[in-house]
């Protein structure tokens, strides 16, 4: 399992230490804010396009070689732009490396999912999302300070080694898993299980969370400066969140496998406590700001394990990899729409009005979950012998 945690670390760690770094690159590679702008959009649109594709390949070949290839493809990717050090090979990789993760992210996901029982998928998931929720913590950090000591073509550098790597290591430890035979799908049938509500609400959830976390993150300092609060006390912030996010995703997993926590209500519970986070980030100050940040981290670490579970368990095993694919792209949605959304009331209104939107759609989300489990007809008991 660890080389499948290390690729987890290795896609957070290169999506956020480049995007929180293109813009402080002292060698000037970034010359302007829609130069930074495309090359965020590029890693993401490759993401959104490519990951169902390679979820369904990996159904088609096996999850391991798509993962080999696209640890190795992000290596390469990463490489190219410390031998060329130009601008336009900048593009050129920062696109190879959206390829690549596009293919050994939901791999990664579904071989957690074929490698361990489903007893143990909460743990094993929890697990999971604690080494991304780490890559993500330290992408930033210590992209910053890579760039700072040597330029982006350093940090580039360090990304190729890592997942060349993590490649070197998933060859040598990852088992052999075989795709399994398939009964024939048509595009309808696809469409009738991805409409299904058994996939649709924990990728909502998923989708929710990652959009409150990539809100927190980039939102959630602008509020600290316009409260006169310095660069350290914003980082605080974030590192508080993507902290909080790693706790709990571990012990919510072991909290599903230990029936002691249920998907239906973990997710409600998560989508309420991520709603109640961004209506905090609404009041003004320090204090608003941490705790936000801690519920938002709170709930987006219960969400996660859970979402990725349930999809494990009501999903074919023939067919995880097209599952994870697609959830994996309501993720990227999130990611987008949930910045798109406060931004453009922010411009409209304010800031404010702009984490009161999110909150009220997540909530909604949350108070939709608790009505669905409360109409849901008690399962009867079996009658025991006298």
């Amino acid at each position: 399992m660890w080389p499948l945690y290390a690729a987890g670390f290795t896609t957070a760690f290169g999506a956020h230490g480049i995007a929180a770094s293109l813009g402080s690159d002292p060698e000037g590679a970034v010359s302007s804010l829609m130069v930074l702008g495309g090359l965020l959009a590029l890693y993401d649109g490759a993401e959104v396009l490519l990951k169902p594709l390679f979820g369904t390949l990996a159904d088609r070949i096996g999850a391991r070689p798509v993962l080999l290839g696209g640890l190795a493809a992000f290596a390469v990717a990463s490489a190219v732009y410390v031998v060329a050090d130009s601008p336009g090979w900048l593009w050129a990789a920062r696109l190879g490396q959206g390829a690549a993760a596009s293919a050994f992210s939901p791999s990664a996901s579904a071989l957690v999912a074929r490698l361990n029982p489903a007893a143990r998928h909460g743990r094993a998931f929890g697990s999971y999302g604690f080494y991304k929720s780490l890559g993500y913590t330290a992408g930033p950090l210590l992209g910053g300070v890579l760039v700072w000591a040597g330029g982006l073509r350093l940090l580039f550098a360090v990304l190729a080694v890592l997942g060349a790597a993590v490649a070197v290591w998933a060859v040598l430890v990852v088992p052999v898993v075989p795709p399994l035979p398939k009964a024939r799908q048509t595009v309808l049938d696809l469409a009738r299980r991805l409409a299904d509500p058994v996939f649709l609400a924990p990728t909502a959830a998923l989708a929710a969370a990652t959009a409150a976390l990539s809100v927190g993150v980039g939102f959630l300092p602008v509020s600290g400066r316009t409260a006169g609060l310095g660069t350290v006390a914003t980082g605080a912030a974030v590192s508080l969140l993507a902290g909080c996010a790693a706790v709990v995703q571990p012990r919510a997993g072991r909290a599903l496998d230990d029936g002691r926590l249920t998907t239906r209500t973990g997710l409600a519970a998560g989508l309420s406590v991520t709603a109640a986070g961004l209506a905090c980030a609404m009041l003004p100050g320090l204090t608003g700001i941490l705790v936000a940040a801690a519920l938002i981290g709170v709930g987006t670490g219960l969400i996660t394990p859970l979402g990725f579970a349930a999809l494990a368990a009501s999903t074919p095993t023939e067919r995880l990899g097209q599952t994870m694919g697609a959830a994996e792209l309501g993720r990227e949605l999130g990611d987008a729409g949930g910045p798109l959304l406060v931004a453009a009331v922010a411009s409209l209104a304010t800031l404010t009005y702009g984490f009161a939107a999110l909150a009220a759609l997540i909530g909604t989300g949350a108070v939709l979950a608790i009505v669905h489990r409360r109409s849901e007809p008690a399962v009867p008991r079996p009658e025991t012998g006298r």
